[in-house]
C-alpha cells in the first residue's frame, strides 16, 4: 500500500513537473509581449464539443395547401432576419447578478483523563519493582488529554455582469429549439478577459433586433474570465497546487 501511494505520488510529481516546465518555456518565450488570441475556429470541431440530446416530442409533418401562402407548422408569415439556421449569429444580452452572504461558526472542546493501576495482582506486584525498578503499581498509567477547536467561517460576495456578446446556431433540435454557442475575447494591455456563452434557446423568445436575454437560455453555461500577467500572479504555483492535492494533513 506504501509503495503503490508512493508510486502515484511521484508519478503526479513527474507530471506536474513537465507541465509546469512547458508552461515555463511558453511564458519565457512570451516574455515583454502581449499574450496571443485565440483563433477564430468552428465551435463544433473542439474536441469538448458535445451535441446536446433532450427529451423531444413528435416531429409534426409538414403539409402545403394548394393556392395558399401559408405552410402548416410555419412559425411566421413574413420572413425575418432573426436566427434560426445553423450559422446564424443571434446577440446575447448577459445581464447576471448574483450575492451571497453565509456566516457560520463550530466550537468543538473535549478533556479526557484515565488512569490505571494494580495494587494487588495476586501477589505479583511485589515483584515489579525487581523487574522494573522504581515502578509503582498503583499508577500504572496516568493519561490525561485536552482537545479543542473553533472554526469560523464567512462568505460574502457580490457579482455583476451586464454586456452583450454574439453566439453562432451550432445544431437545431428536432422541436425547433437551437443550441447556441458564443465566445468573446477582449485583450487590455498585457490581460485577455474571456467571455463565453451557450445553451438552448426558442426562436420565439429571439427579439425583433435579433437579441436574446441571457435569463431566457436553458443549460445556460455562462464564464467569464482571463489570462495573463494579472491572472498569473493571482495563480498559486503549480508545485503548491500539486502539494495541496497530495497533503492529507
Amino acid at each position: 500500500m506504501t509503495s503503490n501511494i508512493l508510486h502515484k505520488t511521484l508519478a503526479v510529481a513527474l507530471l506536474a513537473s513537465s507541465l509546469s516546465a512547458c508552461n515555463t518555456a511558453e511564458r519565457l518565450a512570451s516574455i515583454g509581449r502581449a499574450p496571443s488570441l485565440s483563433a477564430i475556429d468552428d465551435p463544433t470541431a473542439s474536441p469538448d464539443y458535445k451535441p446536446v440530446r433532450m427529451p423531444m416530442p413528435d416531429p409534426v409533418p409538414v403539409t402545403h395547401a394548394a393556392n395558399s401562402l401559408w405552410q402548416q407548422g410555419s412559425r411566421s408569415f413574413f420572413k425575418d432576419q432573426r436566427a434560426r439556421q445553423l450559422g446564424d449569429i443571434v446577440t446575447v444580452k448577459v445581464n447576471f447578478k448574483d450575492s451571497a452572504d453565509i456566516a457560520n461558526e463550530t466550537k468543538r472542546a473535549r478533556t479526557n483523563s484515565d488512569t490505571m493501576g494494580v495494587p494487588n495482582l495476586l501477589g505479583l506486584e511485589t515483584n515489579a519493582d525487581k523487574a522494573l525498578p522504581g515502578i509503582n503499581p498503583s499508577a500504572l498509567i496516568n493519561a490525561q488529554s485536552t482537545s479543542a477547536s473553533d472554526g469560523v467561517g464567512s462568505v460574502k460576495r457580490a457579482e455583476t455582469l451586464a454586456t452583450n456578446v454574439a453566439a453562432v446556431v451550432t445544431q437545431i433540435l428536432p422541436n425547433g429549439n437551437m443550441v447556441i454557442e458564443g465566445k468573446q475575447e477582449v485583450r487590455v494591455n498585457f490581460e485577455i478577459r474571456e467571455l463565453i456563452v451557450g445553451g438552448v434557446i426558442r426562436p420565439e423568445d429571439i427579439e425583433n433586433d435579433n437579441t436574446i436575454e441571457s435569463m431566457k437560455i436553458a443549460e445556460a453555461r455562462i464564464a467569464y474570465g482571463g489570462r495573463g500577467q494579472i491572472s498569473d500572479v493571482q495563480q498559486p504555483r503549480y508545485g503548491q497546487q500539486v502539494m495541496d492535492v497530495i497533503l492529507p494533513f
